[in-house]
């Protein structure tokens, strides 16, 4: 027994690295969008920033422990068997929630999937000891109080954090407009003295205040003296920052840099808990269990989890190191800082979400809102306020997704407002924090156009919904995991590790896959960096190309596997074909909005000479959509309903045709996808010549149908006459791609 729980233990600390990796991969996002976004410096300075307000945090974070151990369970009423199902739950859970969000590249929270996985796990077997012992009640077991406590300043937070950074970006925007560097005199002493006071005051006066490292007359000190030390940082900070703008050094670089390493810090302090907090949990029982329990896993109760935690600095610091390496080293970081970045930038690109139905009617809300606070608002105080929000001269570095003024606003705010929870040993979720103050920020900034704030609030939404779900999955799955593993013992404990390792496994191969898939987009964030409109158009063309010879593919594969669902009676086949072209058409439209945000940044000659094949290409790409969908929905009826099946008669005279189709498709895909166009005249006449077939076998099916007295074979007939017709307009379509592609490329 012993030996068994040696081997949990074991995997909980390994779990505990993994998950740190997870986990940090998920919150990276955190303290390093602002200062990526705004470009404040080298990946590499940020991250060496970054990394250091990481270990520092992590060295100080011993007291946020605590939630593991008592924070939502009743340690003294559990005894040992129930505490490690617990933990053994949790970790096992936790992972694969985390992974799999990281895989979609969505920023999750890891304290709500921390806090509702224990909450879970304890909330089952609650009710389970309650059922084996009347005299329990839920106070007795769980402690709800601080369990509610936490998830109200969790979900509290998400207002607070967007309505801060809305406001306080305005009121920043309008003392510094987007050509901020005309606005710095005086203000920018101010700002930046504000900014490292109240940084300071959170980080250094409330943190070291509470740190254990710190004597209790320094402390005792510290809090008598907190007003004359702030007054004497704001005085001194501000001072220094106006030094600094006078001998010519960015302040807001320095403000951003200054930022990263406080949220850093504060995400490391607050967030470390999630990590490594039940593991060391675990590890504490297990010491307690084998010094005292005598064995016993049943009767020997876990009172020493009341106390609180004394986290050996060895394990902080290794934690703080491990997290470091995955910073710097984890694609998927990068792609969930992609994520938030996005939905934060100030100019126009590719939009990562489609449009939502809730997502419209808050932005009519909203709209009709602003048109009635405009209609009260004076005509010159309106005028004003847009001349400070005029952004054709918005300042920028190369590829920045927005300003340093923002970045400063997103890291302080975030900052102050994550490092009070810590020092209130309220674990608030970064993700949240930092998400929405950036959401406001945004918003504040005007970056949410009419075309594009459809498209930033349903991603808004969608991150959101994703907390929601998180917190509801891991709450659910936890508990069953913890059920499973009580009843099950350990059998069931050792097959949930191993299914553990299994969909990590694969969770990897697929992340790997989808990153070779995302891949092919660079070509678009080439178009958007080029400066040069030769360049611009060499890449624009390649990408109108790859586009429209992979939508001949497409079209021609599905048009074969329509023919072969309907003709072998395989709904499966159709059913399958029916996703295939409904994904194909939600990516065409990104692929189309992509192409013309390229197409408007070329110069306006060389864009009109261009615009009107393009358009065409774009539309014939997707009416090859519009015209198979319209072919499959009367098969996939027919088959779905086993219905009589395709006569011979029929397949051997539409074989020639679909022999026709196809090579007809691949000649013209050669075409575009090589820009050799000696046989273009050509394949549009051999299209013209089996489309008039393809007329005449029409007709003479109507006739058939007619004189078929038998109505056994009407709805084949009904079908097989669709597929002409379609057909016919399939060819009508390759005509005008192959025609588009060809002037677009080669006459324009």
């Amino acid at each position: 027994m012993v030996g068994f729980y040696t081997c949990i233990v074991a995997f909980l600390i390994i779990l505990a690295v993994f998950d740190l990796w997870v986990g940090v991969s998920n919150d990276a996002v955190n303290f390093l969008n602002s200062a990526i976004g705004a470009k404040v410096a080298k990946f590499r300075t940020i991250l060496l920033v970054a990394s250091l307000g990481v270990l520092i945090g992590a060295v100080m974070s011993a007291g946020m422990m605590d939630v593991a151990r008592h924070g939502i369970m009743n340690p003294t009423h559990f005894n040992y068997r129930e505490v490690m199902t617990i933990f053994l739950a949790v970790m096992v859970t936790d992972v694969i929630v985390l992974d799999m969000f990281n895989t979609l590249g969505l920023p999750t929270s890891t304290t709500i999937s921390l806090v509702f996985e224990l909450l879970g796990g304890t909330f089952i077997l609650t009710l389970v000891k309650m059922h084996a012992n009347p005299e329990y009640d839920f106070g007795d077991l769980l402690n709800s109080s601080d369990a509610l406590k936490v998830i109200i300043a969790i979900f509290v937070s998400v207002a607070i954090a967007f309505f801060f950074g809305t406001v306080v970006q305005w009121i920043s925007r309008v003392i510094f407009t987007f050509k901020y560097k005309s606005h710095l005199k005086y203000s920018v002493a101010i700002f930046g003295g504000i900014s490292f006071t109240a940084l300071a005051y959170f980080i250094f006066i409330k943190g070291l205040s509470g740190s254990p490292f710190i004597s209790e007359d320094t402390k005792t000190w510290i809090v008598s003296n907190t007003k004359i030390l702030m007054l004497y940082t704001f005085l001194g900070s501000t001072v220094l920052m106006e030094l600094m703008h006078v001998l010519k050094i960015d302040v807001f670089r320095i403000i951003v840099l200054m930022g990263t390493f406080a949220l850093a810090m504060a995400f490391a302090g607050n967030d470390l808990v999630n990590f490594i907090g039940v593991p060391l949990a675990g590890l504490s029982s297990f010491q307690d269990w084998t010094a005292h329990g005598a064995g016993d896993i049943n009767s020997f109760m876990m009172s020493s989890l009341a106390s609180s935690a004394k986290t050996p600095i060895l394990y902080l610091g290794l934690a703080g190191v491990i997290m470091i390496i995955a910073m710097g080293t984890s694609k998927k970081a990068k792609n969930v800082v992609k994520t938030s970045v996005d939905l934060s930038r100030q100019d126009e690109g590719d939009e990562m979400f489609g449009s939502s139905r809730l997502a419209r009617v808050l932005i009519r809300f909203c709209s009709n809102t602003f048109e009635k606070i405009d209609a009260v608002v004076p005509i010159n105080v309106h005028k004003w306020v847009n001349s400070r929000f005029d952004n054709d001269d918005v300042i920028l570095e190369n590829g920045a997704a927005f300003d340093m003024v923002r970045a400063a606003v997103n890291l302080v705010l975030s900052s102050m407002l994550i490092i009070i929870g810590t020092n209130y040993k309220i674990p608030l979720s970064t993700t949240y924090v930092t998400f929405m103050v950036a959401m406001g920020s945004s918003l504040a900034d005007r970056a949410w156009s009419r075309e594009s704030a459809v498209y930033r609030v349903t991603g808004v939404v969608s991150v959101i919904g994703g907390w929601f779900v998180t917190a509801g999955v891991a709450f659910a799955v936890c508990a069953i995991v913890s059920l499973c593993m009580y009843y099950g013992g350990f059998v069931v404990m050792g097959l949930f590790i191993i299914l553990d390792i299994v969909l990590l496994y694969k969770s990897s191969r697929k992340y790997e896959k989808k990153v070779q898939e995302a891949k092919k987009d660079t070509a678009f964030k080439l178009m958007m960096r080029a400066k040069d409109p030769e360049i611009l158009w060499d890449l624009l063309s390649k990408h109108v190309v790859r586009t429209q010879s992979f939508v001949c593919r497409f079209a021609l594969d599905q048009f074969n596997k329509i023919m072969e669902g309907l003709t072998e009676e395989n709904y499966r086949i159709l059913k399958k074909s029916e996703s295939e072209l409904d994904d194909e058409r939600d990516m065409l439209k990104k692929y189309r909005r992509q192409e013309l945000l390229a197409l408007r940044r070329l110069p306006l000659d060389m864009a009109l000479e261009r615009n009107t094949w393009f358009h065409l290409g774009v539309n014939s790409d997707q009416q090859f959509i519009y015209c198979l969908k319209r072919m499959l929905e009367p098969a996939k009826e027919h088959v779905e309903n086993n219905f009589n099946p395709v006569p011979d008669a029929y397949r051997e005279e539409f074989d020639d045709i679909k022999y026709r189709v196809n090579e007809l498709m691949k000649s013209s895909e050669d075409m575009i996808s090589t820009g050799r166009y000696g046989n273009y005249r050509e394949v549009l006449a051999m299209a013209d010549e089996c489309k008039d077939e393809l007329s005449v076998i029409r007709k003479r099916h109507i006739n058939r149908m007619q004189q078929d007295k038998d109505s056994a074979n009407l709805k084949i007939s009904l079908v097989y006459l669709n597929i002409l017709q379609e057909c016919q307009e399939f060819l009508s379509i390759m005509r005008h791609q192959l025609r588009a592609a060809h002037k677009f490329t080669t006459d324009a």
